[in-house]
């Protein structure tokens, strides 16, 4: 079995507190923050490309029904428009694993970029509800003559 100090819990506490604590006294190890920044870029990444593979699929069906659907423009321009932002944010995203969190000289250019990210991410948000309000569904005479 595993020493107390060898056990590493996910909150980044390990049993042990060292000599002269209690013997379950937390005692916190300093956090990788390059580690940390690209598991959190990774995740980010890994939505883009869920959402990206969402609007290819809205576009494709918007499309389907042709330019006969009452917002037929404003939907393929929505959604090149999330298209375009979500691949730019995911070109972002691997600029910024590239960068040493560590290196000081860094920080105010990783700052502005993480600030890019997030204000783009945002902006993709809300294309995507205008995305929703507006609809995408297959018309009722289509599906009624499949049955």
């Amino acid at each position: 079995m595993a020493s107390a100090s060898e056990v590493l819990e996910l909150n980044g506490q390990t049993g042990g507190g060292g000599e002269g604590a209690p013997p379950n006294a937390p005692r916190y190890q300093r956090i990788n923050m390059n580690h940390y920044a690209n598991k959190k870029s990774a995740a980010e990444s890994m939505l883009d490309i869920a959402l990206l593979m969402a609007n290819a699929s809205q576009l494709k069906a918007v499309m389907d029904q042709g330019p006969s659907f009452s917002f037929y423009i404003p939907l393929i321009v929505l959604i090149s428009i999330s298209l375009i932002l979500q691949i730019g944010v995911g070109m972002l995203l691997i600029f910024l694993v590239k960068y040493d969190l560590n290196d000081p000289a860094k920080h105010a250019r990783l700052d502005f970029l993480n600030n890019l990210a997030t204000g783009l991410v945002f902006i993709i948000v809300v294309v995507n509800i205008l995305i929703t309000a507006f609809g995408v569904q297959k018309p009722v005479a289509e599906t009624a003559s499949r049955q």
